[in-house]
C-alpha cells in the first residue's frame, strides 16, 4: 500500500507535542510492515542542520493560493525505511517558532496545497493521504476541489486524524475565497459559525475521521469536549473512529535508556529505586525510600489539570511526600509553582524547561506519575510512565481511560489510580489512595509488573490504521 503521511511536525526533526511523536512512530511501524510510506512536513529553519545537510534537493515548483503564486522547494531524506519530504519556503517557514504567527492560516494553507502539488516532482500516487490536525486539514478539501483530475490522485482516499480538537484553524471567512481560492458554493465546506474553519473542512471532505483514542472519539460528539464541532461530528459519526496511539518502545525502554543511572526490567524492578536515589541527588532533594515521590512531566496549562494541582498543592505537601514537576507553559502556573518550591525546598522541585534526558530520569525515578487532565485525546505520558514502572494517577477521560486500568488492591490487578470528575478534591482523594498503597510493597510490586507487561508498541495501532485504509480504498 502507498501512503502519504502529512504532518506539521515530525520527531526527531522538530516536535512540540504528541503529534511529533505519532508522526515519527506510526510511519516507521507501517514501513516495517512492508508498506511504501512517505512523510511530508515543512522545512523549518529551526530543524537541526545535520538532517538537512544529508537531505537531497529534488527540485522546485510553484503553489497557487488564489491570486498568490509562491515558490516551493522539495528535499528528500530516507531514514528508518521511511522517505521524508521537506517542503521549503523561507517566507512561511523561516521563523523562530513553528506556531503562533499572525499568518498561520496562510502558512498552513500553503503547506496543504504544496503537499498535493509536490507530486509533479515525486510522481508518487498514494492510495491514502493521512492528514493530521488543522494544519493539514485542507488537503482533503483541495484534493476534492482542485486535484481529482490529476492522474496521481484520481483514486486517492483521505484520512483525517484529530489529535486535539481544541485547535481548529479558525479565521475570517474572507480567507475562504481570497486565500483558499474556493468558489462560493465550495466555501460552505469550511464555513462554521461565520468563520473559515480548516478542521471542519477536513472533517467534511475526508473519507474517514479518526481520533487518538476510542473514548475521545465518543467524547468529542458532546459539547463539553468538542469546542463547537459536536454537531458536525454527530452528522458525520458514520466515519468517526478512535485508535489509541502507541509509543516508541525502543526509545522509551528502561532496559536500554542511556539517561538512567541504572537500567532495569520487569524481572529486576527493584533496581528502579536506585534511579530515585540518583534523581534526588541530582535535584538536591533528601532521599528516603519510605517517602513516595510524585512527578509531572507536562505542559503547565489548564488542560493538563494545573488548576487542580495548584488548588491542592499545600495540602499535598503537608504529607511526607515529594513532588517533581518538569515543564513550561502559562506564566501564572510557572510563577506560583516556582514560589512554592522556594517555600518547600525539600519537598517540591520545579524545573521550568524541558529536557528529554531529564524526563527519562524523572519517569524512572518517581513512584507515581500525576496526570489530572481536563481532557486528554490520548496522552503519551501515562504510557511512558507505565513503561518505566511508575504508577499513573489520572482522571478518567479520553485516552487515559483506554490505557489505565483502575487498581483493585484486593485482587492486585490494574495499572493506576483514577478519579472521575474534574475536581481538585477528587484528585486529592486519588493521591491519598496512592499514598496509602505505597506502603503495601507487595501491591506496588505487583502493579509495577502489571504495567511492564502492557504492550504499548505501535504495532497494534498500525494494524488498526491499515484496516481503515483498506476499508476506504475498497469502498
Amino acid at each position: 500500500m502507498k501512503i502519504l503521511f502529512c504532518s506539521s511536525e515530525v520527531a526527531p526533526f522538530i516536535k512540540t507535542g504528541g503529534l511529533g511523536d505519532v508522526a515519527s512512530a506510526l510511519p516507521k511501524a507501517l514501513a516495517k510492515m512492508g508498506h511504501d510510506i512517505r512523510v511530508v512536513m515543512p522545512l523549518y529553519a529551526s530543524i537541526d542542520k545535520k538532517f538537512i545537510n544529508t537531505a537531497v534537493s529534488k527540485g522546485s515548483f510553484n503553489v497557487n493560493l488564489a491570486w498568490r503564486n509562491q515558490y516551493c522547494g522539495l528535499y528528500e531524506l530516507v531514514q528508518d525505511g521511511v522517505t521524508y519530504y521537506f517542503l521549503d519556503n523561507l517566507y512561511y517557514f523561516d521563523r523562530q517558532k513553528i506556531y503562533g504567527h499572525f499568518d498561520d492560516g496562510e502558512r498552513f494553507a500553503f503547506f496543504s496545497k504544496a503537499i498535493l502539488e509536490s507530486s509533479v516532482i515525486t510522481n508518487f500516487s498514494p492510495d491514502v493521504i493521512h492528514c493530521n490536525d488543522w494544519q493539514t486539514a485542507l488537503v482533503p478539501v483541495f484534493l476534492d476541489k482542485f486535484y481529482r483530475s490529476v492522474d496521481n490522485y484520481t483514486y486517492t482516499k483521505t484520512v483525517m486524524t484529530i489529535h486535539n480538537i481544541k485547535f481548529q484553524g479558525q479565521y475570517d471567512m474572507f480567507l475562504a475565497g481570497d486565500m483558499l481560492g474556493l468558489d462560493e458554493n465550495s466555501q460552505r465546506l469550511v464555513e462554521f459559525n461565520d468563520c473559515c474553519n480548516f478542521l471542519k473542512g477536513g472533517i467534511e471532505c475526508s473519507n474517514m475521521v479518526t481520533t487518538v483514542s476510542e473514548t475521545y472519539a465518543h467524547e468529542i460528539t458532546y459539547p463539553y469536549y468538542s469546542f463547537g464541532l459536536h454537531t458536525i461530528l454527530n452528522e458525520r459519526s458514520y466515519k468517526l473512529r478512535g485508535i489509541v496511539n502507541g509509543i516508541d518502545t525502543d526509545v522509551y525502554n528502561p532496559q536500554t535508556d542511556k539517561a538512567l543511572a541504572v537500567n532495569y526490567s520487569a524481572r529486576s524492578i527493584g533496581r528502579k529505586e536506585k534511579n530515585k536515589k540518583a534523581l534526588c541527588e541530582m535535584l538536591n532533594l533528601p532521599y528516603n525510600e519510605n517517602t513516595p515521590m510524585y512527578a509531572m512531566v507536562t505542559r503547565l496549562t489548564d488542560q493538563k489539570g494545573m488548576d487542580l494541582v495548584c488548588d491542592r498543592l499545600e495540602e499535598m505537601l503537608s504529607a511526607d511526600l515529594q513532588l517533581v514537576i518538569l515543564g513550561e507553559g502559562d506564566w501564572k502556573y510557572e510563577s506560583l509553582l516556582s514560589a512554592m518550591a522556594d517555600i518547600y525546598p525539600n519537598k517540591l522541585k520545579v524545573i521550568i524547561n524541558f529536557s528529554t534526558d531529564l524526563a527519562s530520569k524523572i519517569y524512572a525515578g518517581a513512584d507515581f506519575f500525576l496526570m489530572p487532565s481536563q481532557f486528554e485525546p490520548c496522552g503519551l505520558s501515562q504510557m511512558v510512565a507505565m513503561r518505566y514502572g511508575t504508577i499513573p494517577i489520572v482522571r478518567e477521560t479520553g485516552g487515559l481511560v483506554d490505557t489505565v486500568e483502575p487498581i483493585n488492591p484486593v485482587k492486585k490487578t490494574g495499572t493506576g489510580f483514577t478519579f472521575k470528575t474534574f475536581n481538585s478534591y477528587d484528585m486529592l482523594d486519588a493521591i491519598w489512595r496512592s499514598f496509602g498503597a505505597y506502603f503495601d510493597k507487595d501491591l506496588i510490586k505487583q502493579v509495577q509488573k502489571n504495567m511492564l507487561k502492557q504492550d504499548f508498541s505501535w504495532e497494534n495501532s498500525a494494524k488498526k490504521y491499515l484496516e481503515i485504509y483498506e476499508e476506504i480504498i475498497n469502498n
